[in-house]
């Protein structure tokens, strides 16, 4: 009987259109991780406040995104991915409308926490549903949408913020999530199905050590260098908050393994050996694809002279070809064995940022520069999706949310390690370079001047020197991620994965 339930509830889940509906709303929150970058002057010009200020709107985005994650991934297992994600875009949608409205720095700033809270209930349940309703012959093509949807996202934040910022002023990089977030919750609510939840105790300490631990390490890592790399206030020194949230995770993971109760993450899912390597590829993954655009437009608005949104068009054959190319990759995924895919993507990342490194100089033609950024669409390509699918095939269904869970918390938390390592990384070979009186002027610490103004002439060699010097460190973290990679193994004839009931 049980069966017959199972067999005649299948027909009402349309795998395809659950998939594209959710992916139209993680679409919509990632690109928030970077079109706010491109508004930043225009919005401390127009709510009269300071740089620092101004940044805190994004930190505060990125630390309420990231610090969740292992939590809210566990949520979608106890309640319902459907649920769970429908109340993250409600949440995220509202809070967009109050971020456009707001009247000073600070109501921003607020705003900005709760949309970083509806992503991250969010962004978890996406991964959670596609292992969870599609079958292994589909799950490839699946996974390789949703990852080139994330690798996407970051490059079209920065050109549809400098339109939107053109045409009608800061408030509309926010304003244009509302009616995108009505959409897509009525899609979800018409598409994406209930599928069933397991009664989980919920491990309370565990939510604590997590939250605690996951907050000093992301914000020390964070905010490392607007401090100087020291004293945050009274005897707390960043190094101490990054040293204490490595402690309080230990503490995290040893009482994982000996609770007895049910913990937040099961550490059975490492047994899997291909979500182990997948964990640590994606977190040298999102340390490199976050750091190698800061040099990169730096180098295309100071050196040559291009606006913001010239320099964010010449990501556009990446782009391209990162989405044109996600469908056959995912019919590759899933017609052959897929554990090299992510390898030949890596290389391919690593041979675009060779490129880069090679053609980051003051004479090079604009046009030149469109070739790594199309080898680095091809790597992008075989890379998101086939790491997504390899790492998450292995599951068990009850345990999706978990997995997605701490993946992407190890994408975020690369993510934050590398804007925060290049920052560093950027200043310190500029002063090599330029000495160090050169570092404060002309905004190199900031946002890379006005529209269009290159350096002076004298200082443009110096310059793109350094910037070469800086895409060598997402070149190496690359490479290293394609190291780790060698190590995945075979993709598991069967998986638990197969296409679960509606609930009723």
């Amino acid at each position: 009987m049980q069966h017959q339930t199972a067999q005649s509830a299948r027909p009402q889940i349309l795998p395809w259109a659950a998939l594209w509906s959710m992916v139209l709303g993680f679409f919509m929150i990632l690109v928030d991780t970077t079109i706010v970058s491109v508004a930043n002057p225009s919005i401390m010009q127009g709510l009269e406040t300071t740089m620092v200020a101004t940044l805190w709107a994004t930190s505060a985005y990125l630390l309420a995104y990231a610090v969740p994650l292992l939590i809210t991934g566990r949520l979608g297992d106890r309640f319902g991915p459907r649920r769970i994600y429908l109340i993250g875009l409600t949440v995220f949608t509202l809070s967009s409308l109050a971020c456009g409205i707001s009247p000073n720095i600070e109501t921003l700033i607020g705003a900005r926490v709760f949309q970083g809270l509806g992503a991250s209930l969010m962004t978890p349940q996406t991964m959670a549903v596609i292992t969870r309703i599609f079958g292994p012959r589909e799950r490839g093509s699946a996974m390789a949408i949703w990852g080139v949807t994330a690798g996407a996202a970051t490059l079209v934040g920065p050109i549809l913020g400098g339109f939107l910022l053109d045409a009608w002023g800061w408030e509309w990089i926010f304003f244009i999530n509302v009616p995108v977030g009505m959409i897509a919750f009525v899609l979800a609510m018409c598409f994406v199905p209930k599928l069933p939840t397991s009664a989980h105790r919920f491990d309370w300490l565990g939510v604590l050590l997590s939250a605690a631990g996951m907050f000093m390490l992301v914000f020390g890592i964070q905010e490392g260098s607007s401090y100087d790399w020291g004293v945050i206030w009274g005897p707390i020194t960043v190094w101490g908050l990054i040293i204490a949230g490595a402690a309080v995770l230990a503490l995290f993971v040893v009482w994982q393994r000996v609770q007895r109760g049910e913990p937040l993450i099961p550490l059975r899912i490492f047994r899997d050996r291909n979500f182990s390597v997948g964990a640590a590829v994606i977190v040298t993954v999102g340390l490199s694809v976050t750091s190698m655009s800061l040099p990169l437009m730096f180098f295309l608005q100071l050196v040559l002279g291009l606006t913001p949104t010239q320099s964010a068009l010449m990501m556009v054959p990446m782009a391209i070809l990162s989405i044109v190319l996600a469908r056959p990759v995912g019919l590759l995924i899933d017609r052959r064995d897929p554990r090299r895919l992510p390898l030949l993507g890596l290389l391919l990342v690593a041979a675009g940022l060779l490129l880069y490194a090679l053609l980051v100089r003051p004479d090079t033609p604009v046009w030149l520069l469109l070739i790594p950024s199309a080898v680095l669409g091809f790597g992008n390509a075989f890379m998101w999706g086939p790491l997504a699918s390899i790492t998450t095939f292995g599951l068990e269904p009850r345990l999706a949310g978990a997995g997605s869970g701490v993946y992407n918390t190890s994408r975020q938390v690369g993510a934050v390690m590398g804007s925060a390592a290049m920052a560093a990384l950027m200043n310190a070979r500029i002063a090599a370079q330029l000495g160090d009186a050169a570092v404060g002027a002309g905004g190199f610490g900031g946002e890379g001047g006005s529209a269009g103004s290159a350096l002076p002439e004298p200082l443009r060699e110096g310059f793109a020197t350094a910037m070469t010097q800086s895409i060598l460190m997402p070149l190496g973290i690359i490479l290293v991620g394609a190291a780790i990679a060698l190590f995945f193994g075979p993709r598991p004839a069967r998986t638990g994965g197969v296409r679960i009931p509606v609930e009723g």
